[in-house]
């Protein structure tokens, strides 16, 4: 069995022993007497729940792209063309709909055309927003696109704003999509890629506000008029235009760029919002940990606020907003990341729990989102996967990664409202979809030692089965490490069926989400 992996017969008897632990106290915690009653109402609906909202981001940083996704061709880590194998496997498993790159902070300093043609002749160039480290560009546009391509993701390019200028990146689009003829495009054809790449997403500057050039909102939005004035449709292909939004909830910011935008009108505006940690990531007391996930009520009161001002703008409904950039950042260790890579962050039941809460957060909110991408997918921050430093062959799929695939199902869906929705930062979270009579719910128990009992109503049908499957681990510092790869994973959660209304019991720390056939 190769590393990593899990038999159906493990995975059968581990189910059952977390059913029968989910089932019964006798872990820490007794059940409650009493239910928290929930309704589904299949008649109120509020958006559709777009698969970019499991978008997923790497930047040149650490171990994320260098010893992460991309090894080489030459590296003993078993690869396919120079991508880690196993990366490939657990990504194209769990299917990433759009992934960002190359940056961060890293875009506002990267040139293209460093990235492209023989790798022996590329530039090494210094990496200044991340430690200085050296750049071979041995991973640059032709590599990340085949990357895209074999886990099946939409490839979302940042563009330099920053250091940059438009006719760099107007070029970089021609290189990427237009079709044959033009010196660009054959030079993309003599490297290996004749067909166009038609990329949609662009994000014109990142973090403007900061390390994309300490601009003003005033400044920015000028310099995105020049950019964006040469960013046209190529191709065939109509670029989605993503400006630099927000540093969290600041108005200030997102009014000062719609005002100084004048007639113009992006295709998306980016926010990023980052969940802090005072603790270590394996180190998180029950305190600090209600204090970081108790952010995710700020992020949601923050989507619709800056929703709410892009709203208030002529052609602003237009204007999608794009969380590209969210996810628990933890204190970190110097000696992990010297080891594992820069912002190297383990994973826990925690982050879990985190992911858990920040999915629900974007059903809920499907009506205000377009696009949103947790940073970042391998070894950097709260990622998908974690290998053994740049050099190791082993990788493990995080909670994280688990949260994403127990929220896979809602992918397309429409979702509709759970009422009573959420009153407090640190309750019951919950979101559900449907599609056809297939209905989706997704709960989260974000408490360290209180379970609860569910009692779920459905307005408008009944229900004639229900299944479900939970992530749960008591020790909220407990999580998939290279030793024991399999100890936090997804597993049968028994759910009792009454005259059309679903019953179930959520230990504390626990993501679940309920597969329910409607009558």
């Amino acid at each position: 069995m190769r590393p990593g992996t899990i038999s159906r017969r493990r995975f059968l008897a581990a189910g059952a022993a977390t059913a029968a632990a989910c089932a019964a106290p006798g872990l820490g915690w007794a059940l409650p007497s009493s239910a928290l009653a929930l309704t589904v109402r299949l008649d109120q609906e509020i958006g559709l729940v777009r698969p970019e909202f499991h978008g997923q981001f790497a930047e040149n940083l650490g171990a994320c792209v260098y010893g992460g996704l991309w090894v080489g061709p030459q590296s003993k880590i078993p690869n396919v063309d120079g991508y880690r194998a196993l990366a490939m496997r657990y990504l194209s498993e769990l299917g990433i709909p759009v992934l960002r790159w190359p940056g961060g902070c890293f875009a506002d300093t990267y040139n293209w055309r460093d990235g492209i043609g023989p790798r022996a002749e590329r530039p090494k160039t210094v990496n200044i927003a991340w430690g200085d480290v050296i750049d071979d560009n041995s991973f640059g546009t032709d590599e990340f696109i085949g990357l895209c391509r074999r886990i099946g993701a939409q490839p979302y390019l940042a563009g330099n704003v920053g250091t940059g200028t438009p006719e760099e990146l107007r070029d970089w689009m021609e290189y990427c999509n237009f079709p044959a003829g033009s010196t660009l495009a054959e030079l993309r054809a003599k490297n290996g890629s004749p067909a166009p790449f038609r990329v949609r997403y662009w994000g014109v500057g990142n973090e403007s506000w900061g390390c994309g050039g300490n601009m003003t909102p005033k400044e920015y939005a000028l310099k995105y008029r020049q950019f964006a004035t040469f960013l046209r449709p190529m191709g065939g292909v109509n670029p989605y235009l993503i400006a630099s939004g927000p540093n969290g909830n600041d108005g200030y910011w997102m009014r000062g760029l719609m005002d100084g935008l004048q007639w113009m009108r992006p295709s998306g505006v980016s926010m990023h919002y980052y969940e802090g940690g005072a603790d270590a990531p394996a180190e998180f007391t029950a305190a600090a940990m209600d204090r970081q996930l108790a952010i995710f009520a700020k992020v949601e009161a923050a989507i619709r606020q800056q929703r709410a001002i892009l709203d208030g703008y002529p052609r602003g409904d237009r204007v999608g907003l794009v969380l590209d950039e969210w996810g628990v950042w933890d204190r970190l260790s110097r000696a992990q990341q010297k080891r594992y890579g820069m912002l190297y962050q383990p994973a826990t039941m925690r982050s879990g729990v985190a992911a858990g809460l920040g999915l629900n957060m974007f059903n809920r909110q499907a009506h205000r989102l377009r696009l949103c991408a947790i940073a970042q997918i391998v070894n950097v921050l709260q990622s998908l996967l974690v290998t053994d430093g740049p050099d190791g062959e082993r990788c493990v799929r995080t909670t994280t990664y688990y949260a994403f695939q127990l929220f896979k199902p809602h992918r397309g869906n429409t979702a509709v409202r759970v009422t009573p929705e959420q009153a407090v930062p640190l309750g019951l979270s919950a979101s559900a979809s449907r599609r056809g009579r297939a209905l989706v719910v997704s709960l989260v128990n974000p408490q360290d030692r209180e379970p609860m009992r569910v009692r779920l109503a459905i307005a408008g049908a009944a229900a004639s089965s229900a299944s479900g499957q939970a992530l749960h681990d008591a020790d909220r510092n407990a999580g998939n490490t290279f030793d024991h790869p399999l100890r936090v994973v997804p597993r049968a959660l028994p759910v009792r069926l009454r005259r059309g209304e679903l019953e179930l019991d959520l230990p504390p720390l626990t993501v679940a989400t309920l597969h329910v056939e409607l009558s």
